[in-house]
């Protein structure tokens, strides 16, 4: 295992360190406990916004807490689940009057242990709700989830419900807007070579020197199928042609998100991104806006994931609202 480490077991405390050594005009460590917030938290008069997972995805997810997104991220080990008393902490930080509304993935885990963060805090008589993320079509059920995973497509929860947030909704009206996102928002990946986990010190999957698998999921999770590599152009077609055929689009408008896992090149994800937009176009969809880059990683995993989001005239507005945070910027 080649990696630029210490010691494993202090990669997520290290890293924390290091971003908010990097950002503190964005953000502060919450100590003993790996979360970070705000700098400004809690911020009264608006709804507060706490997402989180296993680290390994970054910038996801603290590298989205800032203006107009996250007003918490709570990092859990490695491809591990926050615990229940991170997230509780994390709520308690950032509580406003106006309530918090979690941002989960799908992930059994991930639900589990945020629901019963929320419910403790419900116990403090905070005003708690949640929504779940399953924007991957790649398969329905897989090893660490029932129905579909949350995947890169929650980048769009996170801008567009913190928006109505940063906006002055109430928390009923952040939660609707972020399941309109949920539900107008589809995902798939695939990946041409593994990651390490640190602790564990080997790639977590093998594949093949000319091989690839199609809808693998960000934590190694096996997807739909192993092939032999394809051209860039006939990857694009496979995983578009599944989200489209999972979505209703009619001379609609949507947001493109060409999501890096880690290990590929920009020079590749704007090959993706040009089939992408060749194919969209042929099928009478208009691209309003569109995000090339890494958000949702896998470590070093090679491979990229798409995402598309059906927008209407809310959604246009919420995604072109300011947000400044170290990972995403919409000044």
């Amino acid at each position: 295992m080649k990696k630029i480490i210490n010691n494993p077991e202090y990669v997520v405390e290290e890293m924390l360190e290091g971003i908010v050594a990097a950002h503190p005009e964005y953000i502060r460590k919450l100590e003993n406990v790996n979360v970070l917030v705000r700098k400004d938290s809690p911020v009264q008069g608006k709804v507060a916004l706490v997402s989180g997972g296993g680290s390994g995805h970054e910038p996801s997810h603290g590298g989205f807490v800032g203006k107009g997104m996250l007003d918490a991220a709570v990092a859990g080990s490695v491809f591990t689940s926050p615990t229940p008393d991170q997230i509780y902490e994390a709520i308690k930080a950032v509580a406003s009057d106006k309530g918090v509304l979690l941002v989960v993935k799908n992930y059994t885990g991930d639900v589990m242990n945020f629901e019963m963060a929320k419910e403790m805090a419900e116990m403090d008589g905070l005003k708690v709700d949640h929504v779940v993320v399953n924007d991957d079509v790649a398969v329905e059920d897989s090893t660490w989830t029932i129905g579909r995973r949350g995947i890169a497509g929650t980048v769009f929860v996170h801008k567009i419900a913190g928006a109505k947030a940063e906006a002055g909704g109430t928390l009923e009206e952040v939660k609707s807007t972020a399941e309109k996102v949920v539900a107008n928002v589809r995902s798939m990946g695939m990946a041409l070579s593994p990651c390490t986990v640190p602790a564990a010190g080997k790639p977590n999957f093998t594949l093949g020197e000319n091989e690839m698998e199609i809808g693998m999921g960000i934590h190694g999770e096996p997807g739909t199928h192993r092939e032999e590599l394809k051209s860039g152009d006939e990857i694009v077609e496979h995983l578009l042609n599944k989200i489209l055929d999972d979505m209703n689009l009619n001379n609609d408008e949507v947001a493109v998100l060409i999501n890096g896992l880690g290990s590929t090149p920009l020079m590749e994800l704007y090959i993706a991104n040009r089939k992408v937009n060749l194919m969209l176009k042929e099928k009478g969809i208009k691209v309003y806006k569109t995000f090339v880059g890494e958000y949702m990683t896998s470590i070093e995993m090679a491979g990229f994931s798409i995402s598309l989001l059906k927008l209407d005239e809310e959604l246009k507005e919420l995604l072109e609202a300011s947000a400044d945070t170290p990972g995403f910027k919409m000044l």
